[in-house]
């Protein structure tokens, strides 16, 4: 009996000795599934850093073709707020290009429903396969970005692609509060600062930047045959969107030109009024005032003249200025 015992063991032992080969030959591992899973996920891994870093740079290069001094700026912050910093200045690129790289309006505002469609998907972390979707998301996730603040300025700008001369200089102010204000305001939150002296400051800091981008404009749009600048202003000096467009240095053009670089001087001095109670933290978000203060200089040298040669060139100091008041925490 122990010899019948011995010979069925036999033949159980050769019959799983068989099975494992066969298992072996013909079915993988688990080893096998576990390191073709870790070999996946270093790949998608890699993949993913691969796809995180072109979408920085990107958006670095777009920032620092189309938006240098914002370029320069963002540099001077933190560094946990620098690539933040970069992706919503991208943004502000994106929508700030719609207007003058579309003939037709009806293309313009699918593109801007594009981004308020994209903003949705952002904060339902289902970001678009865009890099400056990508990067958006990116910060809005790090930082907890105010998702009203970026549909107002998709939605100003998309009331502008209007394509007409601002009625007078407060609804120049209303487009620049809600799309320059808009974007310091979220600045503010990458620095993780929410204060009320630091927000208003922001606000005039905004519509400062406004006038003086509307300003600064004037002769490429004037070359396109359009002009922007408040039509009060310009029906109070009899000065004509013809005058304008032909590049007139006449002192009534001045006279408009220093009435307009006047209300953008008066927004500055307001914002630096709260400056004893704005958080030092908060001065690298207000950088641009030192871009705003150089323009309005320059264009005062050249007694308000737009068309001045001198105020198409950029101000290869700049970048030093920049840095002295990033160091000394001012604005």
């Amino acid at each position: 009996m122990a010899a019948g015992v011995s010979a069925k063991h036999g033949m159980f032992s050769s019959k799983m000795s068989l099975y494992r080969g066969i298992q072996r030959k013909f079915l993988p591992s688990n080893d096998g599934f576990e390191r073709a899973a870790v070999v996946q996920s270093v790949r998608a891994t890699a993949s993913a850093a691969v796809d995180s870093q072109h979408n920085e740079k990107y958006c670095l290069q777009l920032v620092r073709s189309r938006d240098y001094d914002g370029f320069v700026c963002s540099l001077l912050l933190p560094e946990e707020a620098r690539r933040s910093s970069l992706a919503l200045r991208a943004f502000n690129v994106e929508l700030a290009q719609v207007k003058d790289s579309t003939s037709q309006k009806t293309i313009g505002l699918m593109r801007m429903q594009f981004w308020k469609t994209a903003i949705d998907e952002i904060y339902r972390d289902e970001p678009p396969n865009q890099p400056v979707s990508a990067e958006l998301w990116r910060a809005v996730r790090k930082h907890y970005l105010t998702k009203r603040w970026l549909l107002r300025i998709v939605t100003e700008r998309e009331k502008d692609l209007d394509d007409r001369a601002y009625r007078n200089i407060q609804e120049l102010e209303m487009y620049s509060e809600n799309t320059q204000s808009s974007l310091i305001y979220l600045l503010l939150e990458c620095l993780g600062l929410k204060d009320v002296h630091a927000d208003h400051a922001a606000s005039h800091i905004g519509k400062a930047q406004g006038i003086v981008t509307c300003l600064r404009a004037t002769p490429y749009h004037s070359s396109r045959r359009r002009v922007y600048l408040p039509m009060d202003i310009c029906m109070l000096h009899g000065a004509s969107q013809e005058d304008f467009i032909r590049g007139s240095r006449e002192q009534n053009i001045r006279d408009v030109v220093y009435d307009i670089a006047s209300q953008a001087h008066v927004h500055l001095q307001h914002a630096r009024s709260f400056g004893h109670n704005v958080p030092p933290a908060a001065t690298p978000a207000f950088l641009q005032t030192v871009v705003l203060e150089d323009y309005l200089q320059r264009v005062r040298k050249a007694h308000f003249d737009v068309f001045h040669p001198s105020l198409q060139k950029r101000n290869p100091i700049l970048p030093i200025q920049l840095y002295i008041r990033s160091w000394k925490k001012a604005y």
